[in-house]
This record gives C-alpha cells, sequence and structure tokens, in this order.
C-alpha cells in the first residue's frame, strides 16, 4: 500500500497497529495490565455519545453528562498527512479545543474495492486521545461541496456502473446520481465498514461523539439532475412517503414548504410539478432535496447500526448573489428545504450550516427553528467567530461551534496560508480573540449546560448594523449596548458579544466583549435596579475565583443622573472591554 509512507511503517506494523488501538484504548482507560485480543470488540465503557432532550434544550451528551463542543475543522486533506499533524496538534491544545472535526475519505479508507485501510483515522484517534479531545467525523463519501472528488478511483472511473448526473444540454458533471443504487450501497457500505473499525477502536474512551455525512451536498450548474436516470423519476407520481409525511405534519410545516406544497393545491398525489409548482424553486429543487435526503438517510442507517453515534449534514448556504438553485448546491439541506430532509432522511440528528455570511445571527436563528438542535461545523476564528460561538450556544442552546482550518496557524491570525508570514508561536494563538473566548466558554461550561436545560439562558450578537439588543431573562429586560468610551463617543466597536445567565433571584453570571449591560426589572417591586456586588473573576477546576470587585468609574455608563432616572436606571451597569471576553457575577437591588 501506498499510504502513510511517511510513517516508514511497514504493513505488518500497521496491522498490528490497528489491531492493538481497541487494546490501549480499553488500557489507558481502566489501567488494565493484561493483554487484550487482536480481535476482540470492546462494549463496556460510557454510554455511546448521543442527543438527548434535558428541560429547554436538546443537547449532546457524552460519557453520560451533557458536553459542549468547543471544536475546529482540519482542512480537508490534513488528516492524510501525519507530518503535517505532528505540529498542529499543540496548537489546538492552545487554542482551546476539546473536539476535532477530522475529514475522512472514502477514497482513503477503500483504495481498492472490499479491501480497507484505516491508517489515516487510527492515527487521529490515537493522537486525538494523547491530546484529551474527542473527534467529530466529517466522512467524504459519495460528495465534498457538491462534487465528488473524495471517491475512490474504482468508483468514479467506472461511469457505467456508477452513473453521474446531468446538466441541461446532457453534458455530465463528476457529481454521483442519487438515483442509483449502485452508487449509495457503495457509499454506505463503506462507511459502515468505517463505523465498524471506529467502535472496535473506540470503546471505552468513547472518543469519537458525532459524525457528519458527506459534505454540502447538491446539485450545482442546476436545479435538478436532468439524466435519464433522473428524467425517469421525476415524471413519476412523488412518492406517496412525501406526501404522507407532508399531510401529517401539515400543521406545523415551515413556511417555505408551504408556500411550494400550498401553492399548487397541497395535493397528495401527482407527479413533482403537479405537487409542487413548475420551475426550478420548485418541483426542481425538491425533487433533489428528497433524493440527496434518501440517499444520506441510507448512508447514515447503515453506520448506525455499527455505531449510532450523532449524526448530522452540513449546508452550503443561500449566498446573496445566488438567483435560485444551482448556484447554490439545489437539493442540500439549505433551511428551506429542512422539512423535506425530514421527511426523506429521518436517521439524520441535525442539519447543520456553514456560515461565512456577516448575518450570523439571522441564519442561526433560521436554522435552530421549530427546536432543531444547531450545531456549527464551519465558520470564521475571528473576533465575529467568538460572537457567533456565544450566541449560538447561548441564544439557541447550541451545542457546539467550530471554526474552519484550525490548523493552519497564519489562518487563524488573519493571514493567508503561503504568504510567508512567520509561522505563530504558542503566545500568538492564546491571544487571539478567539482563543480566549473558547477558554472562557470552557470555564463556563457546566453553568452553560445546565442553564441551556433550565431555559435561563440568553445571548446577544452586535455589531454596527445592530448596535443593541434586549434580553428578556430571570425578571429583568437586559439591554445590551456595544461599548461606549465617554472620551470618543463616536468610536463604536465592530463586534461586540455576551451571554447572561440567570443565577437565581436578582443575581446573574454575565460573560461578554467590547458591550455594557444595564437591568431593568419586569416584575412587580421598585422599579429601579441597582447594583449591589459585582464581582470579576474565573472559574478554576470548577470553583469561581474573584480577581476584582467591580463599582464605581467600572460600573457607571450614565453620569447624567436625571437621564438614568427618567428611564428607571441606576445609571451603572455591567462593561466588558475589548480584551476579553472576561466574566462578571452580579447581584442586583431594587428601589423607588
Amino acid at each position: 500500500m501506498h499510504y502513510n509512507a511517511s510513517d516508514n511503517m511497514t504493513r505488518q506494523a500497521k496491522i498490528m497497529r490497528h489491531r492493538n488501538l481497541a487494546c490501549l484504548a480499553l488500557a489507558g482507560a481502566l489501567a488494565l495490565t493484561t493483554a487484550c485480543s487482536p480481535t476482540k470488540t470492546m462494549t463496556t465503557g460510557p454510554p455511546i455519545a448521543h442527543l438527548e432532550k434535558r428541560g429547554a434544550a436538546t443537547q449532546l451528551i457524552v460519557d453520560g453528562k451533557p458536553f459542549l463542543a468547543l471544536a475546529g475543522e482540519l482542512t480537508n486533506t490534513a488528516a492524510s498527512s501525519p507530518e503535517h499533524m505532528k505540529a498542529v496538534w499543540p496548537n489546538l491544545v492552545t487554542v482551546g479545543l476539546n473536539t476535532v472535526l477530522a475529514p475522512m475519505a472514502w477514497a482513503w479508507i477503500e483504495p481498492e474495492e472490499g479491501k480497507f485501510d484505516f491508517t489515516f483515522a487510527d492515527d487521529i484517534i490515537q493522537d486525538a486521545r494523547a491530546n484529551h479531545m474527542r473527534i467529530a467525523w466529517l466522512w467524504f463519501g459519495s460528495w465534498k461541496n457538491g462534487l465528488t472528488n473524495f471517491a475512490p478511483a474504482w468508483v468514479v472511473a467506472n461511469q457505467n456502473r456508477f452513473p453521474r448526473a446531468q446538466l441541461a444540454g446532457g453534458k455530465t458533471v463528476e457529481v454521483l446520481s442519487t438515483l442509483s443504487d449502485a452508487n449509495r450501497n457503495a457509499d454506505a457500505k463503506a462507511f459502515a465498514a468505517f463505523m465498524r473499525h471506529i467502535k472496535e477502536g473506540d470503546s471505552p474512551a468513547r472518543t469519537t461523539i458525532m459524525v457528519q455525512l458527506e459534505n454540502e451536498v447538491g446539485l450545482i450548474g442546476d436545479s435538478r439532475d436532468r439524466s435519464a436516470l433522473a428524467n425517469e423519476a421525476f415524471a413519476k407520481p412523488v412518492p406517496k412517503e412525501l406526501t404522507d409525511y407532508l399531510q401529517a405534519h401539515k400543521d406545523s410545516l415551515l413556511p417555505e414548504t408551504m408556500k411550494v406544497w400550498g401553492a399548487a393545491g397541497a395535493k397528495t398525489f401527482g407527479t413533482w410539478e403537479q405537487v409542487f409548482g413548475v420551475g426550478k424553486g420548485r418541483a426542481d429543487e425538491v425533487f433533489m432535496a428528497w433524493n440527496y435526503s434518501r440517499y444520506v438517510g441510507k448512508v447514515a442507517e447503515a453506520g448506525k447500526a455499527e455505531y449510532p453515534v450523532p449524526m448530522y449534514v452540513n449546508a452550503w448556504i443561500v449566498q446573496p448573489e445566488d438567483k435560485g438553485p444551482g448556484d447554490y448546491p439545489s437539493g442540500g439541506p439549505q433551511d428551506h428545504m429542512h422539512d423535506i430532509w425530514r421527511a426523506g432522511g429521518p436517521q439524520i440528528d441535525m442539519l447543520s450550516p456553514d456560515v461565512y455570511l456577516p448575518n450570523f445571527n439571522e441564519l442561526a436563528d433560521r436554522y435552530s427553528r421549530k427546536g432543531s438542535p444547531l450545531f456549527i461545523p464551519e465558520s470564521s476564528a475571528t473576533v465575529g467567530g467568538a460572537a457567533n460561538a456565544f450566541y449560538a450556544i447561548g441564544q439557541h442552546n447550541g451545542i457546539g461551534y467550530s471554526p474552519m482550518g484550525i490548523d493552519q496557524p497564519q489562518r487563524l491570525l488573519g493571514f493567508r496560508p503561503g504568504t510567508g508570514v512567520a509561522v505563530a508561536t504558542p503566545t500568538d494563538l492564546a491571544n487571539l480573540p478567539f482563543s480566549r473566548a473558547y477558554k472562557v466558554l470552557a470555564q463556563l461550561s457546566p453553568l452553560i449546560l445546565e442553564a441551556q436545560a433550565k431555559g435561563t439562558i440568553a445571548a446577544a450578537w452586535l455589531n454596527k448594523g445592530l448596535q443593541m439588543k434586549d434580553i428578556e431573562l430571570g425578571g429583568y429586560t437586559m439591554n445590551v449596548n456595544l461599548r461606549r468610551n465617554r472620551r470618543a463617543p463616536n468610536v463604536i466597536p465592530e463586534v461586540g458579544y455576551a451571554m447572561v445567565i440567570a443565577a437565581g433571584q436578582d443575581e446573574f453570571w454575565a460573560a461578554g466583549n467590547d458591550v455594557q449591560i444595564t437591568f431593568l426589572p419586569k416584575t412587580p417591586g421598585p422599579p429601579i435596579a441597582g447594583l449591589a456586588r459585582v464581582e470579576e473573576g474565573r472559574f478554576d477546576n470548577g470553583a469561581w475565583v474573584v480577581t476584582r470587585l467591580l463599582a464605581g468609574d467600572d460600573c457607571v455608563l450614565e453620569y447624567e443622573q436625571a437621564k438614568a432616572a427618567a428611564a428607571n436606571q441606576s445609571g451603572s451597569g455591567l462593561r466588558f472591554m475589548d480584551d476579553g471576553p472576561g466574566i462578571q457575577h452580579v447581584k442586583l437591588y431594587r428601589y423607588h
């Protein structure tokens, strides 16, 4: 085998390493001193990672406890280079990750049909454990960014056996057809083998906590597949499974679904165009969404039969310049297609957006509708990314966040890879706004997870276009504003963010950066809230350590007392500077 040549390992040594991974995991977890059988499948250990409804939130449960995934995604081929990854792992620790999103390509594990090589996966598992991290695998199978470029050569070179999609005019593209059982079954078989191998080496350590299925699926260049296979399916009646689902959920469907289905009369029988209307934004896109979701759902089903960890698909979201499906991947899990995906792929646990647009708050709102669990598998690692993470987790009970390209320090520092910028030092990485945000989120994780379940957490995401937000929590309206500098009132921060947790009567935890927060009582009693005690500090091993008591100039936001009193305000509040995020604990009192 030509794989993993840089390790200079013989094939025999590789095989023995694969067989012994499960043994090493069990020995590390249980301090066993006896040898394990190389063929034994481990079934002991904590529960398999899963999603669970706990109070007001659906949470990711790892080792039997709620878990907040402070993650980062490796670039597409990083996992195929052990030499590259040796330098990466220390940086991931410095940035503050507890989870790494690691791509694993079908071509890497099944270079010849029926012959599997899991060397790259084993390397990532071993290194993740050594660095105390969990793994969410990204399965690059039939599609990656809508294209088929991570499938094995024996698949892509055999078009007769593994047919492709076609665009208008009969042009074939490098995209496996969703209508082919041979395509789906080959992908599902390889994924099942991968998940079987992961399970054998994963117990009882439970290193794997999630899997992403494929990557940003959907057809680019046309609103639907125009191959003979697709045309034949498109001319047939809509599958009864889909119309039955729509009818059964008619009262809770998304407005976008009702707009398309209802405009054509909400029919329960007919061809795709009869049921969903003529046009690329109607029947074509629904047809593709149904076929992609059915295909990916069957791949998920095969993998879960081996190891049922949570599985999600990620979405290439609609861009402002897109005019219709095909400009963005048609049939993908965009938010307006979620009902179709739920109908076609019930085996899929989450529909997750990759967000690089500036209106993160709006997109997070849309992808978390109807109580859908929110996980952000790709976004930025800037100060805006820190704001995104706080908002997704604090406002929408997000299970985690992940910036893309976490293995490239220059990218994290704002430079393009290959520009000749000096190598980032650990100090550079530790001082990144995003790294600081992850460290604060890690300190707050127990409070956050408890508050998510209780429904006692909220967050604000601000920029120059949205400079203020009100939060209703714990009997108060909290007005969160971008921080103002009294000496330079016209200087407005580019980004600000805050997370607030109600801890009890008149008591709150708050964390944020470049914002200020004031409190207005909403329950009967005296109308003005004053600051009884404000602590600034940190959590060390779960214990709150007060580093400073704040008062006076630390907290006075409005010195014009008549103006403050007219608004039922004390003039004081919480102020978070631009070197955060910081954590503050506040107790309030009320007066007339």
